[in-house]
């Protein structure tokens, strides 16, 4: 894309703004917005190639009316909405509205539902951005949890609560930029945030000082690469929760997630599990390797963790293995 762009400024004449070089700071910002509106890393990196498309195809009409950064937000809001029109939403399987489930019984896949994928730190953030005021993407306003809820608005709720609450825009700005009233806006604002109450209810749970979260993370791992169930019972919250799309079906509490790991994960013994820690949505995330029958241990899926002073206190696990890739991680370990 930024070849496009490059090659496009210089067909512009000597005299043309390097546009690339304007809207390239932008980016990892669009790219979230982009995700929150859509609960899709793939989706969202598409989306924002779109927008630097549109942006330096129209950049002659900026006539400086607002700042750049809004215009191009303008930009990438429009396009999402244009690619959202029709499509259902991405859900969680605890946003499905079921009761939890009997870890008794045999999971089974939803097939033809698009799920909310995780958006691996390093896209949004890079490296060496350890000060969280540093970011200018607040790792609460790309939460999992959060970007779920999102997913249950329609798509223009979506837009101007994001517009509004996360980029803190006026009315008046948002109206401009989706073609509303402001009264529409405020009205529009008013029902999203009512709904969004309803499924997002609580702020980012406080996670535990540095050092006991690294060393209970620790101790989730090596007590599932050492497959002691009772151990990784010990280290879950009484009530956590536990949801593996693409299986609809959602686990509560520790002695159901015990259950259902002791009766349905393939692992026999200790040895069968590996596990390679990463990140996303600011949260950690273990990239479990499970042994196949050659003796090599393949990607299986990923557990995205949210620890606090209770313990694990919910886990979401992304049976699909191809988004391995999208965080630097290969599809099988090396011995």
């Amino acid at each position: 894309m930024s070849s496009a762009v490059d090659a496009g400024t210089r067909e512009a004449g000597p005299d043309a703004p390097d546009v690339a070089a304007l809207l390239e700071p932008m980016r990892r910002e669009i790219l979230a917005h982009c995700y929150r509106m859509t609960g899709s890393v793939h989706d969202a990196e598409d989306l924002v190639q779109e927008t630097y498309l549109r942006a330096w195809r129209s950049y002659h009409g900026f006539e400086n009316r607002s700042s750049l950064r809004t215009w191009l937000f303008r930009i990438a809001t429009n396009a999402c909405l244009t690619h959202l029109k029709g499509r259902p939403r991405r859900p969680l399987p605890t946003g499905l509205g079921a009761p939890a489930a009997n870890a008794a019984d045999e999971p089974h896949p939803q097939v033809g539902v698009s799920w909310v994928e995780p958006m691996p730190d390093e896209v949004l953030w890079g490296s060496g951005l350890d000060d969280p005021a540093t970011r200018a993407i607040s790792a609460d306003s790309v939460r999992l949890a959060f970007v779920a809820a999102l997913q249950h608005l329609n798509a223009r709720q979506r837009a101007v609560l994001l517009l509004r609450e996360v980029l803190a825009w006026h009315a008046r700005e948002v109206a401009e930029a989706l073609d509303m009233t402001v009264a529409g806006v405020n009205s529009t604002l008013q029902r999203a945030r009512a709904k969004l109450a309803r499924l997002d209810p609580d702020e980012a749970p406080q996670m535990p000082d540095g050092q006991r979260r690294r060393a209970l993370l620790a101790a989730y791992m090596a007590a599932f690469e050492a497959y002691d169930i009772p151990a990784i019972v010990d280290l879950l919250a009484a009530d956590v929760v536990w949801e593996m799309p693409p299986f609809p079906g959602w686990y509560s509490g520790a002695e159901q997630v015990g259950a259902l790991i002791g009766t349905w994960c393939p692992a026999e013994r200790a040895g069968d599990i590996r596990m390679v820690p990463t990140s996303a949505n600011g949260q950690p995330v273990l990239a479990l390797y499970m042994r196949s029958a050659d003796g090599a241990h393949r990607a299986f899926h990923l557990q995205q963790i949210t620890i606090t002073d209770a313990g694990v206190a919910h886990v979401t696990v992304h049976f699909t293995p191809e988004l391995f890739g999208r965080f630097g991680l290969p599809a099988v370990l090396e011995a």
